[in-house]
C-alpha cells in the first residue's frame, strides 16, 4: 500500500440499510477470499495500532474484525482503505506536554443500531487529561437496545466503570508524589441525550419506558450521587466520542480527530514554545 493514493477518512460513507450495507456478513453466493490474502493479520496489526497511539482508527477496525471467520473481499477492501488513510497520516499521533494539569474528563456517546443486521448498538468512550486522549474504546454492545436512550445507557454505564480506574490510578500518582489529589472533586463525563442524563440524576425509576432496562445500569447514578463523576450534557456536534461509534463526514472526522489531540508531527513542531516539552507517540 506505500503507493496507494491516501484517503482522508478510514472508511467510506457506510449505508446502515441491511442490503446495502458492504460491511454486512457473508452471503451464501459470494466467494469467501482465500488464505493467501492476509486478512487476519492485517486485523492484528490494525487492532494494535488502534487501541495503543491511533485511535482515529478504532470503529473502522472494530467493524471489520467483526468478519475474521469469514472474511470476503468487500471487507478485505474495507481493511485496505484503512491502510491508505494511514499511508497518508503516517506522521500523525497524541501529542502530549510536560505542562500539563490532570483535570480528567470524559465524554461517552452511542451508535444507535450501527449493526442493522443484529440490532445492536455501538459503545464509543473516550477520556482526556491535559485535552489529550489517554482512554478510548469503540464496541458493539452485547444487549440489543430498544431505543436510543437505552443504548446511550449502555455506554454510560461502560464510561463510569473505565472513569473509576482512572481516577484511582491517577490519585495513585498523586498521592505518590505529594500532588494535588482530584478526589475531591468529580470528573465530568459529558452526554449527548438529555434523556439519559436525566434518568441518570433521578436514579433507577420502574416506569413503562425504563422497566426493561437492568438496575446494574445505573451505576453512573450511585458515582454521580457520591461525588465521583458528575454527568452534563453537550451538543451531539461536540462529543468526541461521537469518533467511535459510526462512520462520519470527513469535516466531521477531521474536526473530531483534531479535538482529541491527534495532531501531525509537523504541526506540532511549528507550535512548540521553550516552555512546553512534547512528547509524541
Amino acid at each position: 500500500m506505500d503507493k496507494a493514493h491516501p484517503l482522508s477518512s478510514p472508511m467510506v460513507v457506510r449505508s446502515l440499510e441491511v442490503d446495502k450495507d458492504s460491511f454486512r456478513s457473508h452471503e451464501s453466493d459470494e466467494e469467501l477470499i482465500g488464505p493467501e490474502v492476509p486478512y487476519l493479520s492485517a486485523i492484528g496489526a490494525l487492532t494494535y495500532l488502534a487501541n495503543c497511539t491511533r485511535p482515529d482508527i478504532a470503529f473502522a477496525v472494530n467493524l471489520l474484525a467483526r468478519y475474521n471467520s469469514s472474511p470476503t473481499r468487500r471487507h478485505w477492501n474495507g481493511v485496505k482503505n484503512i491502510f491508505r488513510y494511514l499511508r497518508g497520516t503516517s506522521d500523525m499521533g497524541l501529542f502530549y506536554s510536560r505542562w500539563i494539569k490532570l483535570n480528567l474528563q470524559g465524554y461517552a456517546d452511542a451508535g444507535f443500531l450501527s449493526d442493522p443486521h443484529k440490532a445492536c448498538s455501538q459503545t464509543g468512550y473516550v477520556f482526556t487529561c491535559g485535552n489529550t486522549t489517554v482512554s478510548w474504546k469503540s464496541v458493539k454492545q452485547t444487549m440489543v437496545a430498544t431505543s436510543s436512550n437505552h443504548s446511550e445507557v449502555f455506554a454510560i454505564h461502560e464510561a463510569s466503570r473505565e472513569c473509576v480506574w482512572l481516577r484511582n490510578m491517577i490519585e495513585h500518582i498523586q498521592e505518590s508524589y505529594g500532588l494535588p489529589s482530584i478526589k475531591d472533586s468529580p470528573t465530568i463525563l459529558y452526554e449527548d441525550n438529555a434523556t439519559c442524563i436525566a434518568q441518570l440524576s433521578e436514579g433507577f425509576i420502574k416506569w413503562d419506558i425504563t422497566k426493561h432496562i437492568s438496575p446494574k445500569f445505573f451505576y453512573a447514578h450511585e458515582l454521580q450521587k457520591n461525588g465521583e463523576i458528575d454527568v452534563k450534557q453537550i451538543r451531539s456536534s461536540d462529543n468526541l466520542a461521537d469518533l467511535f461509534t459510526k462512520v462520519l463526514p470527513t469535516t466531521t472526522f477531521k474536526r473530531l480527530t483534531y479535538g482529541i489531540n491527534l495532531q501531525k508531527l509537523k504541526n506540532i513542531a511549528s507550535k512548540e514554545t521553550e516552555q512546553v516539552s512534547p512528547m509524541f507517540t
